[in-house]
């Protein structure tokens, strides 16, 4: 430690190198990495008959490994510290005579012009730019000018870093203006993770004859574990690539000495498209206690379940970890963009990335368990990808569930870990004479998905809750009453449909803002409209202004959510809580009406304001908070003297719930209206 600088400019100091190489004698100083290490890159771009000079050259062995390999013989050092000059002429005077040392500055050279292929520069351009004054930069943009001056057309500048930002960036932007090919090689590391932090990478600067007028950039990036380059578009996007690398070593790092209190979360991308095709979250359980065999999984998150409580959430993964019993466990979400053939080739692929994030204290050689749900990695089919105006992209896709059942969802990618509808399939029945399809016949055709909508189910325990609302309702059986129902918001279709099915004197309205949505309900969702069922394309904050003050609805439901994601509120949209609208919704509800509103708010100030508000324009006010999840179901209505218990309103849900159930009618039977109600609290 002693021998560190006292600041970061004492990098760029004689004075500084001088008393460094006088304290340390003849220990080489390896600060970048050792020669195994940078050999892979050096080899691609150092040919044996190439003139090579190395900058900054210090103690550092490379030049003599390059040498006694047979990499290079004609290799010329330089350093500003006649000291270390000295020391490295003694030690390679008569075991590498085609090898020279000179003492000598890079930011003012004695060679003529053209002189080298190769200019090497370990650790130089890193000791001289400590920083961005006005000084610095003139030294550096000296000791550019110098290296092109001495490279030959076709010769390469290969600068072994750290990268920190403002270097890379630095020369990044000034050899590829001199119109110059730019590659970032990383090294792969095999130092100690527990010593160094920041991984070393090379650029390889490659001399081309400037050409006049605009010519493109070329910029490239070569992680180390693959050897084909990706093109990068911009200074910016190299930058921002480097940094990644960066954050990925630190965080490894971390994770190798100790355990970690929060959740990590990163995602790995796929090497052509650079689209993320894992997402990885770092699970540590306190509750279990380590040992060789329980230290460490993997986890396969099956296709399409990525939603789910148990995947999805912090407190769900936390409680998998705990209950798969070991003490770290890395679970994997699969992207619906990507393909994978199976459990066996994604533990192929991951199983050498994965093991950069085992606990501290697993041998080298530990096999890891790859675990998931029945030990394979689910079915997902996307059947339809769109973009609309207003909800931007979104996909329709089918995913097995947890057993024999499929599963419809439309999702919108902005926030891809939401399901947006949802809604079972029903079994495909064959036709009178048709024989089943055996197992191994070819799957269906993508053109028409299989199996019809199940009208019957319900799959957001939210709409369940919201449906069991009405049970609020002023009269003896709410399905005998000519109900009128307003829903905002439309999604799939299936809350309103379900209104529509089950109560059959009910005439239902529907508001949705993007018209792209019912075209989605329609040809996916089996929605459809009739005399009873009407939908309208709007805004829902101008149809419920427009309406008549006067009341005319029984019901209004609000399951709209909101497009912006940086409030803290995701549904509904913050204008449709404020007290000016509240207000209008209010004149539109009849006297003994019922206002069911699904609110997902994660921001507490927020929600206390917005149920503030809620409790000004409505005396009553129930919530039913839907366990698992974020979302909370407000039954809000006029008088408070229609309150009622939970346990009244469980009665009533038990003799709602028998006359929907008909005969010959479908039913789910684990939708129980008097559970929904039972566990309302009134605010």
């Amino acid at each position: 430690m002693e021998l560190l600088p006292r600041s970061p400019g004492e990098f760029g100091s004689a004075r500084y190198w001088d008393r460094f190489f006088r304290q340390r004698g003849q220990r080489p100083f390896e600060w970048y990495g050792a020669f195994p290490e940078l050999c892979p890159v050096l080899h691609k771009y150092v040919r044996p008959r190439d003139k090579v000079l190395v900058v900054g050259c210090g103690n550092s062995e490379l030049s003599e490994q390059m040498y006694d390999v047979g990499m290079c013989e004609d290799i010329v050092n330089i350093d500003i510290n006649n000291a270390v000059i000295h020391q490295m002429q003694e030690r390679s005077r008569s075991k590498r005579p085609k090898m020279s040392y000179l003492l000598m500055d890079v930011l003012q050279m004695d060679f003529s012009d053209a002189h080298f292929h190769v200019v090497l520069d370990k650790g130089t351009l890193d000791a001289i730019l400590t920083d961005e004054e006005e000084a610095t930069l003139h030294k550096v943009d000296k000791m550019f000018g110098e290296i092109s001056r001495v490279l030959q057309v076709g010769g390469r500048y290969l600068c072994v870093s750290l990268a920190q930002a403002h270097v890379l960036k630095k020369a990044v932007e000034y050899f590829s203006q001199e119109g110059w090919v730019v590659r970032v090689h990383q090294v792969a590391d095999s130092r100690d993770k527990q010593q160094f932090l920041l991984p070393v990478f090379v650029y390889v600067m490659t001399k081309f004859r400037k050409i006049t007028g605009s010519a493109p950039q070329i910029l490239e990036i070569c992680p180390q574990e693959q050897d084909k380059p990706m093109r990068m578009d911009s200074v910016e996007q190299l930058v921002a690539a480097v940094k990644d690398k960066q954050y990925y070593a630190l965080l490894c790092s971390q994770l190798s000495k100790t355990p970690c209190r929060e959740q990590v979360s990163l995602d790995l991308c796929d090497k052509e498209s650079g689209r993320p095709r894992y997402t990885l979250h770092v699970v540590d359980s306190c509750s279990v206690k380590p040992s060789r065999d329980n230290s460490f999984a993997i986890f396969i998150i099956p296709q399409g379940r990525e939603t789910e409580w148990l995947f999805g959430t912090e407190e769900g993964r936390r409680q998998l970890a705990t209950s798969a019993g070991f003490g770290r466990l890395v679970t994997v979400a699969l992207h619906r963009e990507q393909h994978y053939e199976g459990m066996a080739s994604i533990q192929s692929e991951l199983s050498g990335k994965v093991m950069e994030l085992a606990p501290p204290g697993l041998p080298a050689r530990q096999q890891v368990p790859f675990l998931s749900v029945g030990g394979d990695i689910g079915v997902r089919t996307v059947w339809h990808c769109d973009t609309s105006p207003l909800s931007g992209e979104y996909v329709v896709e089918d995913v097995k569930g947890d057993g024999t059942c499929y599963f419809r969802r439309l999702i919108f990618l902005r926030n891809r870990n939401v399901v947006q509808s949802e809604a079972r399939l029903l079994a495909p029945t064959p036709l009178p004479g048709q024989k089943k399809r055996r197992k191994d016949k070819k799957k269906p055709s993508l053109a028409e998905p299989p199996g019809a909508i199940d009208k019957s189910y319900l799959c957001c325990e939210h709409h369940k809750a919201m449906v069991a609302g009405l049970c609020l309702l002023g009269g003896p059986d709410p399905l005998s009453a000519l109900l009128a129902v307003l829903v905002v918001g439309l999604g799939g279709g299936s809350l309103p449909l379900f209104i529509h099915d089950y109560f059959s004197q009910a005439r239902v309205a529907v508001v949705e803002i993007d018209p792209s949505m019912l075209e989605v309900a329609i040809r996916w969702f089996g929605f459809s409209q009739g005399d009873r069922m009407q939908v309208h394309i709007s805004d829902g904050l101008d149809y419920v202004a427009k309406l008549a003050a006067e009341a005319q609805y029984d019901a209004i439901m609000f399951d709209v959510d909101s497009k912006d994601l940086t409030v803290g509120m995701s549904c509904p949209p913050p204008a449709f809580v404020e007290k000016h609208f509240l207000q209008k919704v209010k004149t539109i509800l009849k006297p003994e009406g019922v206002f069911v509103l699904n609110l997902v708010c994660r921001d507490v100030q927020l929600k206390e304001s917005v149920l503030a508000t809620l409790r000004e324009v409505f005396p009553l006010l129930y919530v039913r908070r839907i366990e698992g999840e974020v979302n909370e179901i407000l039954f809000c209505q006029l008088s408070p003297e229609g309150r009622r218990d939970p346990t009244e309103l469980g009665a009533r849900a038990q003799v709602l719930e028998g006359a929907l159930r008909q005969p010959g009618r479908p039913w789910d039977s684990s939708y129980v209206l008097a559970d929904m109600l039972q566990a309302v609290k009134i605010l």
